[in-house]
């Protein structure tokens, strides 16, 4: 007899993406050996004093990390990647009930970027690797 799975949904129990997201998990062991808290120091000369609170820098750094290692191109197809992923919630913080930055908001940083308001840092290591080159060094990471 062929059964049929009825498509119905019970709001979430109590869960956390502590308990849903490997040990082993690459994010896990980035999120260990990827000190990033000089990030917000180093960036905080271009954020104004006042007015709504941004995009955490480190967030946003994140966010571009996982751009590079999972090959997105668009911060639209990256939030929709970190939407269903619940290890790329968990590597930026952000929990399941928490809405994520909207992707135009990450357009906007990276444009700055382009322009020049964001200090070198995330523009001076991102090289083209010469043909043959099998470097995965920080300059290859952007």
């Amino acid at each position: 007899m062929m059964g049929t799975k009825e498509r119905s949904f019970a709001p979430l129990i109590k869960v956390s993406l502590e308990e849903l997201v490997p040990p082993d998990h690459f994010y896990r062991h980035l999120e260990r050996t990827l000190d990033l808290s000089f990030v917000r120091e180093f960036v905080h000369q271009t954020y104004a004093c006042k007015g709504r609170p941004s995009i955490d820098p480190v967030v946003f750094f994140k966010l571009q990390l996982v751009m590079f290692f999972e090959g997105i191109r668009s911060e639209r197809q990256l939030l929709r990647h970190a939407a269903d992923r619940l290890s790329v919630r968990w590597y930026i913080g952000y929990d399941l009930d928490e809405p994520l930055p909207d992707h135009s908001s990450l357009t906007r940083i990276r444009e700055r970027d382009a322009r020049g308001g964001v200090p070198p840092l995330f523009r001076g290591n991102c090289g083209a690797v010469p043909a043959g080159e099998a470097d995965l060094g920080p300059r290859t990471i952007c």
